[in-house]
């Protein structure tokens, strides 16, 4: 295996860019990338990498390529990020090559703690049945931890065939780990912060005119609403006056006639 100050440099960068494209705060990172050489030096390959997302709750590994739709990314700016994390890792590759070191066909990367660890294996994909659907689903149980639950039943039956055919097969691997890449990395989420301060800015400024609005609305409702309870209520007054003014009357009208007869009977005694 390669250790010298060349491909270090090339994890520091590595680390970054794979930090930079998760938007969140995170707990573990677990990356697959390949690299196959072809005929006529045709180069193929693919990655892809997964991320616990950090929380007192228990929470399911999130895809790379469900990052753009999660978090209102533009997808096609973030693949472009991606395919540039890949040529990071195709970097290896290429020195490997250039050093006539063994040329391996896939790395599995976990970064868990503060540790950053990259596995080279030398599988030749030639010499197995599997398709690069059946090594994901199979990888996917073996890093990120998932019960068989998580997998369909098809899914399921293909990890125990791969489990029962290579339970005393050694894997041909080579392991390299050292801390994690300690300055701060900015996230995907800032690159186009200028635009969402600025879509902030509109927003905030729309929302004062309306509440602006909605006070001068309200307040005029408001002096609506008591002119039209105080006309109401002087109304409600002087019927109230009205009835008391008539009650008065009549009771003085029986009043007078009481006093009428009374008079009239003392005159006859």
């Amino acid at each position: 295996m390669i250790r010298n100050s060349e491909i270090r440099k090339i994890y520091s960068e590595l680390q970054k860019q794979l930090f930079y494209l998760i938007p969140e705060r995170w707990d573990k990172i677990y990356l697959y990338a390949s690299v196959e050489e072809k005929m006529k030096g045709l180069e193929t390959g693919e990655l892809f990498f997964y991320y616990f997302p950090r929380g007192i709750l228990k929470k399911n590994p999130v895809n790379v390529y469900e990052i753009p739709n999660k978090f209102s990314l533009n997808e096609e700016e973030y693949i472009k990020l991606v395919e540039k994390l890949y040529l990071e890792i195709k970097k290896i590759w290429e020195l490997f090559r250039e050093k006539n070191h063994r040329l391996w066909t896939n790395v599995t990367i976990r970064v868990e703690g503060l540790k950053f660890e990259i596995e080279y294996n030398y599988e030749k994909f030639n010499n197995t049945r599997y398709s690069n659907m059946d090594r994901h689903i199979i990888w996917k149980y073996i890093n990120l931890g998932l019960p068989e639950e998580a997998f369909t039943s098809k899914e399921q039956k293909l990890i125990r065939n791969y489990i029962n055919e290579n339970i005393y097969f050694r894997p041909d691997i080579e392991t390299y780990s050292e801390a994690i890449y300690k300055n701060p990395v900015k996230k995907i989420v800032d690159y186009n912060r200028e635009k969402k301060e600025q879509e902030f800015i509109a927003e905030t400024e729309m929302k004062q005119i309306e509440k602006k609005a909605r006070d001068k609305f309200e307040e005029q409702h408001y002096t609506y609403t008591i002119k039209e309870k105080r006309k109401v209520r002087n109304l409600l007054r002087n019927k109230e006056n009205k009835e008391r003014n008539k009650a008065k009357t009549y009771i003085e009208q029986i009043e007078e006639q009481r006093n009428s007869v009374k008079s009239q009977i003392l005159k006859h005694l």
